[in-house]
């Protein structure tokens, strides 16, 4: 690996630079010249692609920009333009494929199903695979770097994970406030359960999720939070 490609652990957004260890691209590759023709948002999408890939394949540490170039069909100049170092491509190769599984979810209306449905389709929604059928290993490897590369694994849980979560929260929530819901129902646990159930499933399989597993969670979980007068 270049010392290009190194990163110190434990730091914040921008590393920083240890001795000896240049994360930084050479000036003349950072910046672009003067006139020159507008980024094309199709490579930034190719290099994006490249490094969720090789992320979910080889994980962080492994993750050269070299294979990334390559696998991107670019030059290192031209990535280094855009991201200063490895640590600011993959944030940003997170982010996209949050926002593209954010994208990728249907409209949902709480109010316009049955509580059942609403609770149902929050879980389903809950499936780090719901738009990424390789999005367990990426969460693995994250989780495998979490000593090393902390600020990684606060990426994915901060913008990955407790927003996928906060949204069954607040269905639970509104399902409570219409008294569909027990008022003292433990939600947290609700919520820590039905997204845990996917990576319990995947940990055991290894199988893609089944159609039926938001189905059957609910099912589980239904008839314990549920209010009498919806029985």
């Amino acid at each position: 690996m270049s010392s290009k490609d190194q990163t110190g652990a434990g730091r914040t957004r921008r590393p920083r630079r240890e001795a000896g260890t240049d994360t930084r691209a050479p000036e003349q590759e950072r910046t672009p010249h003067p006139g020159g023709r507008p980024r094309d948002p199709a490579i930034e999408e190719a290099i994006l692609k490249a490094t969720r890939e090789r992320l979910a394949t080889d994980g962080y540490t492994r993750m050269t920009i070299g294979d990334v170039v390559a696998d991107a069909g670019v030059t290192r100049p031209t990535l280094y333009r855009r991201w200063p170092n490895k640590y600011e491509l993959v944030v940003d190769a997170l982010h996209y494929g949050l926002q593209k599984q954010r994208d990728a979810y249907p409209p949902m209306d709480v109010d316009g199903v049955a509580p059942l449905e609403a609770f149902t389709e929050a879980v389903r929604r809950l499936d780090p695979r719901y738009h990424n059928e390789r999005a367990m290993a990426l969460h693995g490897n994250f989780m495998g770097e979490a000593e090393r590369e902390p600020a990684l694994f606060e990426q994915m849980r901060e913008h990955g994970n407790k927003p996928r979560c906060a949204e069954l929260m607040q269905t639970l929530r509104h399902l409570q406030e219409t008294g569909a819901v027990r008022k003292d129902a433990d939600l947290d646990t609700v919520v820590v359960l039905c997204f845990g159930s996917y990576f319990g499933e995947y940990l055991q399989t290894g199988a893609p999720t089944p159609a039926d597993h938001a189905d059957r969670v609910v099912a589980a979980l239904w008839p314990t939070i549920r209010a009498d007068e919806h029985g």
